[in-house]
């Protein structure tokens, strides 16, 4: 089996470099292309303005000048001998949950293996953020390998991609695995920190902000927040199929 792994971390990523090890223990052909500075918050977004600078590190890793999105393209279209059967993005330093899986570098790289029909999964490690901390990979490292061989042999439909989440908690406070749905918060996480600079101009920092409880009790949020590893299958398909014939009907 062939493993192609990418992060929005970028490179230098501990959390790189651990499911470089969990990959390992799956397969003893893995490959490593990441971005070459933090993408975080980039999405699913591509390189379309500048060159793509391809860095070889040694025979199976690479640093891109690009986004996550960039990094699957180029592997698979480029540096691999061969189509890839697992896409591997991560570990993400912290969670990747509800609405943030729209911002998400990491949960990018694996919607683009799916997109081009390769089993994808996106992995994340939850923990009490602090700009100044790491997450505890150890947990993700001790529950990862027996759980992506079971997602291995799962039947994925096409443009399918699993979105992985590991709790901020010990290896063996681990609850157990749930599946679950995309949750979403009671109000945005995001608000506007207005500055000046030297000369007084104003400038403006995008801030994060507490976004109260899961609305959905059956939710990634809640099962992180219970201590279970979180595994939610999404789509790439974003439409609403329950309203199109509503609206059809309304445009009549």
């Amino acid at each position: 089996m062939r493993i192609l792994i990418t992060n929005d971390d970028g490179i230098q990523s501990p959390g790189l470099a651990v499911l470089e090890s969990i990959a390992r223990t799956l397969s003893d052909d893995v490959w490593v292309i990441a971005p070459e500075t933090d993408q975080s918050g980039v999405a699913h977004s591509l390189t379309l303005s500048d060159p793509l600078r391809l860095r070889r590190i040694d025979d199976r890793h690479y640093a891109l000048k690009g986004t996550p999105t960039d990094c699957v393209i180029m592997g698979v279209r480029k540096v691999l001998p061969g189509l890839p059967d697992l896409v591997l993005s991560g570990i993400n330093r912290g969670q990747n949950l509800a609405e943030d899986v729209t911002y998400s570098g990491t949960v990018a790289g694996a919607m683009e293996g799916a997109i081009l029909g390769i089993r994808s999964i996106a992995v994340s490690q939850a923990y009490s953020w602090d700009v100044r901390s790491e997450p505890d990979y150890s947990t993700a490292e001790a529950h990862a390998p027996e759980l992506f061989k079971q997602l291995i042999d799962f039947p994925l439909p096409p443009y399918t991609l699993l979105n992985v989440n590991f709790p901020a908690c010990s290896a063996d406070e681990v609850k157990g695995v749930k599946v679950t749905v995309q949750g979403h918060h009671e109000q945005s996480g995001l608000s506007i920190e207005e500055r000046q600079d030297g000369r007084g101009y104003p400038y403006y920092w995008l801030r994060f902000q507490d976004r109260g409880k899961s609305v959905l009790d059956n939710s990634d949020l809640q099962a992180i927040a219970d201590g279970y590893v979180s595994v939610s299958p999404l789509r790439i398909d974003l439409t609403a199929h329950d309203l199109v014939t509503q609206l059809a009907g309304a445009l009549q």
